[in-house]
C-alpha cells in the first residue's frame, strides 16, 4: 500500500520498502518516500468529469531503512537521493541525525529541493503537511514490520524488483533465504 500527498505539480509517495543489498546481500527495509512530478494530462468529459492523475518523473527519495542484521530501529541504511536520472537514482547520501527529525526539516524547508523548480505553492503545501507526511510513514517504518510475511504484506507489489535484486547478487551464498521467500515465491 501506497499514501499519496497529491500537490499541483508534484507528489510525494509514501510506503513500505525491502531491498537486498547486491555486494553483500544484507537485507534493509523501512519507509520510502519519494517526490515525483505529475505529468499534466488534457482534460475529459465535462467539468464534473474525474479526472487522470498520473504520477511520474523521480525526483528526489528518502529511504529511512533499518538493516535486519541489526535491532528494530537502527536505520544503519537510512539514507536518501538528492536527484534521479531519468528513472535511476542517484548515489546514496547517508542519513546522520534522527531521520524523523531529518525528513520533517526536508519537508517543511526543503534544501536542494528548490532546484527542482517546484512551484512556490507546492513548497509551502508540502512544509505544511510535513508532520502529516511524516506521521505515514513512520506508520511504514521498519519497526512496524513484525515479519518477513508483514513486510511482503507490504511490498508485494515489488516481488520484480526483488527478482531482480536476486539476479543480481554478488554473494548469493550470504543471503537470508528464508527471510526472502515470499518474494521468491512464483506469483
Amino acid at each position: 500500500m501506497q499514501h499519496a500527498f497529491v500537490y499541483d505539480e508534484v507528489a510525494i509517495l509514501v510506503r513500505h520498502w525491502f531491498e537486498i543489498d547486491l555486494t553483500d546481500s544484507h537485507l534493509e527495509h523501512g519507509a520510502r518516500l519519494e517526490l515525483r512530478r505529475l505529468v499534466p494530462q488534457e482534460p475529459r468529459g465535462t467539468e464534473s468529469a474525474a479526472q487522470k492523475v498520473l504520477v511520474d518523473q523521480p525526483l528526489w527519495r528518502a529511504d529511512l531503512f533499518d538493516r535486519l542484521d541489526g535491532p528494530p530501529g537502527n536505520f544503519a541504511a537510512a539514507h536518501f537521493h538528492p536527484y534521479f536520472t531519468g528513472p535511476e537514482p542517484s548515489e546514496r547520501h547517508y542519513i546522520e541525525e534522527s531521520p524523523w527529525e531529518w525528513l520533517r526539516k526536508r519537508l517543511a524547508n526543503p534544501p536542494g529541493l528548490t532546484d527542482l523548480q517546484l512551484t512556490t505553492w507546492d513548497i509551502e503545501d508540502m512544509a505544511r503537511d510535513a508532520p502529516e507526511i511524516v506521521e505515514a510513514a513512520r506508520r511504514r517504518a521498519a519497526t512496524e514490520c513484525t515479519s518477513a510475511q508483514h513486510c511482503f504484506t507490504w511490498t508485494r507489489d515489488a516481488r520484480q524488483a526483488v527478482h531482480v535484486m536476486l539476479d543480481r547478487l554478488e554473494r548469493p551464498d550470504l543471503l537470508d533465504r528464508d527471510h526472502v521467500l515470499p518474494w521468491s515465491r512464483p506469483s
